[in-house]
């Protein structure tokens, strides 16, 4: 029996100032002057759309991806929240994130953000090298990274979340942990620290740039940062995930842990539990903002729709379950999936034997073997 888990919202935001040439992301480079207005209008006639999918269930978490959703005015992000807290039932105290690019600061319009509604901010830093960050293709320096930290911070914002990648073209063991000591300095709430990937339909994957380091230079990178991270305080609770004491990102737990989320916006993903039909429904939006916004609100901005079977499931959850240091509790699985336990003994067992998971009555979760082959174990479960 399907039980409807925990819900989120996904916004996303096309639009950037500059495509960087590692993102495979669905985002656009802004052109003229971006219709703000007119693109808040088509998101709310998007959500009316899929409402019916999730009529009556609580919205635990909102999140705002891009591209670079920073460049809507506090104006736009508070018309939305109002019109979609207006049709979701909306939990008290939720998790609101926006994404930030250092580069789109501007002074006062953190305060702005906070009285709309968000209250988590989450900056792409990614270096604190000024070279590096050319090389990467950012608009910012490590001057302006700095100093829209601050001013996030002094606008009253506490739950604060810094993008850093390692691996970098160039990039040496020191010039790693230098990253993460200015990161430190800063004292953010979470930190997302993950190895740069030359990703299909990007620019580095055409013309991979000289000098990224090599799979053992990029692990000794990935030991020794790990480590700065846990003196530092850091909880390591994903794969590329850090937090302090009680911040962890709340929109990304519920991803891992197989929850639902409505997408809405260009290109925007969603999950979906149908519990009336017993369905696992993913939903994807029309990826082009023209296209989207000439369709938001009708079937035709629906770019497809995925019947999730059963057999299907277990890899799902996996692949996103596994990449918790927690692991998972067995029930979750039953819940979210509709399938008994029996599904997947075979695969657990197999992990067992191997020394990747841990199994008690209740829980799995990876070792610290697992968490080093994580694609392998997820692998396990791809026919189960």
């Amino acid at each position: 029996m399907l039980i409807p888990p925990p819900l989120s919202l996904y916004v996303h935001m096309p639009w950037c100032v500059r495509k960087c040439p590692y993102c495979d992301f669905n985002s656009h480079q802004g052109k003229g002057e971006l219709p703000f207005d007119g693109y808040v209008d088509a998101l709310l006639r998007d959500l009316d759309h899929d409402l019916p999918l999730v009529w009556g269930r609580t919205v635990h978490s909102v999140f705002f991806g891009g591209g670079t959703p920073s460049l809507f005015p506090p104006a736009a992000i508070d018309r939305f929240l109002q019109g979609a807290s207006s049709r979701l039932r909306f939990a008290p105290g939720l998790e609101i994130t926006l994404e930030t690019n250092p580069g789109t600061a501007e002074h006062g319009r953190f305060e702005h953000y906070r009285t709309a509604g968000v209250n988590r901010i989450s900056f792409g830093i990614q270096s604190f090298d000024d070279e590096s960050l050319k090389k990467l293709g950012r608009i910012h320096d490590s001057h302006e990274a700095e100093h829209a930290v601050k001013l996030a911070q002094d606008a009253g914002f506490d739950n604060v979340n810094l993008d850093l990648m390692y691996a970098l073209p160039g990039q040496t063991l020191a010039m790693a942990e230098h990253d993460l000591q200015r990161a430190f300095a800063l004292q953010p709430a979470h930190i997302s620290h993950y190895q740069l990937t030359l990703e299909p339909n990007t620019v580095f994957f055409a013309r991979p740039p000289q000098g990224i380091p090599d799979e053992d230079h990029a692990w000794d990178m990935q030991e020794h940062c790990q480590a700065l991270l846990a003196d530092a305080g850091y909880g390591h609770y994903e794969v590329s995930a850090y937090a302090r004491p009680d911040r962890r990102c709340a929109h990304n737990l519920n991803y891992w842990r197989y929850g639902d989320y409505i997408g809405i916006g260009a290109g925007a993903h969603g999950k979906i539990t149908v519990g009336a039909t017993q369905q696992i429904l993913r939903r994807w939006k029309v990826k082009h903002p023209t296209s989207y916004l000439a369709t938001a609100g009708t079937p035709q901005a629906i770019g497809g729709d995925d019947d999730i079977t059963p057999a299907r499931r277990p890899f799902e959850f996996m692949l996103n379950a596994l990449r918790l240091h927690d692991g998972f509790a067995l029930a979750d699985f039953t819940a979210t999936t509709g399938l008994p336990l029996t599904s997947i003994a075979p695969a657990l067992e197999q992990a067992l034997q191997a020394g990747w998971l841990e199994v008690s009555d209740t829980h799995a979760r990876p070792t610290a073997l697992g968490r080093r082959f994580t694609n392998d174990v997820i692998e396990l479960f791809l026919d189960a």
